[in-house]
């Protein structure tokens, strides 16, 4: 190659080419990627869950193109609250002419999840689902077969799987602050949903907790009573909210996982006094740790249980933990973590953390837990039966 000289006015255009190429961000990040997103909800029948109508505002990168409720007066506030350009009485049309590539599934009702998925990934959308994701376990394997076709991710609503305080009791946990995890002792909310509407409502999030900290469930046992007898699928009912039919009004599950670890689930409305707030408590070899539930979880720890002649004593006190510079509380902090989780599932190709795989693993825990009460029997995962026990009863 020969040397080349330079006159004065090559050299000046030659140099404002390298710098305007080394400003150029597309050598050194890859250009952010823009959304179409919309938001499917029905006023009145599942509304819009918690948050999940704004869980797009205030994203640079998001164009909030519609939103779709056959409810007009609920429709016409939804489209304010979400800031959406456009609104359609029918999810289906709305997909069909706006082609989003993002789409919120906000009513908590799960019976129409399915068909609403499968049309939002039909168009090749993403999905932010809320939870219960489905009512039968072969409506969910159905969408995740879907969606693996298409490359498509989906994320349900269970926030407090990636709430930073939960994050944070697992790294404690895996540091041994309690010894070994040897039990899961999980409750409800044991109110007028006590049992088996209380399990599915609640018991999803505190069963996809469950699986966070102590991994699959092998096998599962339950006593489901109906009135103070075991109940029958006869027994079958409707919930106060289309979530599929439920069995029981108290419950007593047990579930055993990896490493000996061992699980309950409680649903008896006359537990909830002694209970209190519904969530979990971990026991290990060497103390116990209570994660109360909640859009932000509270976690706490137990000192040495002291015994005397006059009694017992133990105090509860909040577990230490850095908080992230940039936490948001309350409702809209949780779906953004949410929503930040499954943006960066798309863009690296992975799994969300709260993937529909998850989310169904938690509903084949409900679907075990009444499998095992009507049987009398242990049940093994994974469930063979995918349909719902109860659905031909009604």
């Amino acid at each position: 190659m020969q040397n080349k000289t330079w006159n004065r006015r090559e050299f000046l255009v030659a140099s404002a080419a390298i710098s305007a190429t080394l400003a150029s961000p597309r050598l050194f990040a890859a250009e952010v990627r823009r959304y179409r997103a919309a938001i499917v909800g029905h006023t009145g029948a599942g509304d819009y869950g918690h948050g999940l109508d704004i869980v797009f505002n205030g994203r640079d990168n998001i164009e909030v193109v519609a939103v779709a409720d056959p409810d007009d007066t609920g429709r016409a506030r939804a489209k304010q609250r979400a800031r959406a350009q456009r609104d359609y009485r029918d999810y289906r049309e709305m997909l069909a002419k706006e082609k989003p590539n993002l789409v919120s599934i906000a009513m908590r009702w799960s019976d129409p999840h399915h068909a609403i998925c499968k049309a939002a990934l039909e168009t090749g959308a993403h999905l932010y689902v809320e939870k219960p994701f489905t009512t039968t376990l072969t409506e969910a394997d159905e969408l995740i077969a879907f969606a693996e076709k298409k490359n498509l991710k989906i994320s349900v609503a269970h926030q407090m799987h990636l709430a930073p305080v939960v994050q944070a009791l697992k790294r404690k946990l895996s540091d041994g602050i309690i010894g070994d995890l040897l039990q899961l002792r999980a409750h409800g909310k044991q109110d007028n949903r006590a049992g088996g509407e209380d399990m599915v409502v609640l018991g999803t999030h505190l069963f996809d907790l469950m699986r966070l900290f102590a991994a699959d469930p092998l096998w599962c046992t339950a006593q489901v009573l109906h009135r103070g007898r075991e109940a029958t699928a006869n027994d079958a009912r409707g919930a106060g909210e289309k979530i599929g039919p439920v069995l029981g009004d108290e419950i007593e599950a047990q579930f055993g996982f990896p490493k000996g670890v061992h699980g309950t689930f409680t649903s008896r409305g006359r537990n909830r006094e002694t209970a209190g707030h519904w969530g979990i408590e971990f026991i290990g070899s060497k103390g116990a740790i209570r994660l109360l539930a909640d859009i932000v979880p509270r976690v706490f720890v137990r000192s040495p249980i002291s015994w005397s002649d006059s009694g017992a004593k133990a105090e509860w006190s909040a577990m230490p933990w850095d908080k992230p510079a940039d936490f948001k509380p309350g409702v809209d902090g949780a779906n953004g973590r949410m929503l930040d989780d499954l943006l960066a599932s798309i863009e690296t190709n992975r799994k969300p953390a709260c993937s529909a795989a998850d989310a169904t693993a938690a509903i084949e825990m409900v679907m075990a837990v009444y499998q095992a009460g009507l049987t009398q029997q242990r049940i093994g995962f994974p469930l063979k039966r995918r349909d719902h026990p109860l659905i031909r009863n009604l």
